[in-house]
């Protein structure tokens, strides 16, 4: 029995050994030893140069999540932050809907992490085609109808509609007869009230769980007079989804699964450093995909078709 004991001994002490070579192999070291130091790239808010509310608080809450040093690094532009991600300089960025399409057209090695949501359940907005009294009776009727649409660059009043039907191949010119520019979205707004316009390119905030309270444009028009019988969606977009928080694809899965996991949880954990890191939608962060982002990238294609604007 002893000599069956002493094989026995000898044979774990051998596999211990073997694990402990296995560990201390380079090409098996944690992925933390890898990167050194994480680095995350931001997007100061206009006028804040390269200040960043909270930024020491924000540094170490991601510290403790990730179990290693990480750095935050504020870009000026989106266009800086996209060359930084996609050079490998950083491992992370928050991004616009928008901003996200563009690098992942850019590099394809850039996915999305989580997006923030609405405290009422909303993820995104959808572009809508609205009319008044029933003066425009379907899409294919606008030819012959007088349009409004905010500015060219005016993402849910013009941009996302002309890409949006783009995509389902109804592509319409801006300079389209038809289409009347306004110098304002509440200018454009006015053109319907005032019955200068037939229909009106407009927003409403959108959710996974269907049709929600008007919001965006069409309870600006209610809220100014126009009854709810009397508006009348003729046309809905496809989501334009809030924009992510986007790491590089060929990151560990483990450091994916951390962030995921802090993210999605850290309004409830943690809600002061969620309003630092999140001002605008005070809802929680929710994990997307790629498809999330179908429309952004229907913009981004819009855009680069059309070529500069004069």
């Amino acid at each position: 029995m002893v000599p069956v004991m002493r094989v026995a001994l000898k044979t774990y002490a051998a596999l211990m050994l073997a694990q402990v070579a296995l560990w201390s192999n380079p090409a098996h070291a944690d992925w933390r030893d890898d990167i050194g130091t994480f680095r995350i790239g931001i997007v100061a808010e206009p006028g804040a140069g390269n200040s960043v509310p909270g930024l020491a608080l924000l540094t170490d809450a991601y510290t403790k999540a990730l179990g290693m040093k990480v750095e935050f690094v504020v870009a000026r532009n989106y266009a800086a932050l996209i060359e930084a991600q996609a050079n490998a300089r950083i491992e992370y960025a928050i991004y616009s809907a928008t901003a996200y399409a563009t690098a992942s057209q850019r590099c394809l090695c850039i996915e999305p992490l989580v997006a923030p949501v609405d405290s009422d359940g909303a993820i995104g907005i959808r572009s809508v085609l609205l009319t008044r009294d029933g003066k425009l009776p379907d899409l294919a009727a606008m030819d012959s109808h007088r349009i409004a649409m905010a500015p060219s660059d005016s993402v849910g009043g013009s941009l996302l509609p002309l890409a949006a039907l783009a995509a389902e191949g109804r592509k319409i010119a801006e300079d389209a007869p038809f289409l009347v520019h306004a110098d304002s979205a509440a200018a454009a707004e006015t053109m319907l009230v005032d019955g200068k316009a037939d229909g009106l390119f407009g927003w409403v905030a959108a959710a996974t769980d269907g049709p929600r309270e008007p919001s965006g444009t069409q309870a600006r028009l209610e809220a100014v007079g126009l009854s709810v019988t009397a508006l009348r969606i003729v046309w809905t977009s496809g989501l334009l989804r809030y924009g992510p928080h986007a790491v590089r694809s060929d990151l560990d899965p483990e450091a994916k699964r951390r962030l995921a996991v802090f993210l999605t949880n850290l309004k409830s954990t943690t809600p002061d450093i969620y309003d630092l890191l999140e001002s605008k939608h005070s809802g929680g962060f929710a994990t997307v995909a790629p498809k999330d982002y179908e429309m952004a990238a229907a913009i981004v294609r819009f855009v680069s078709d059309r070529g500069p604007q004069q």
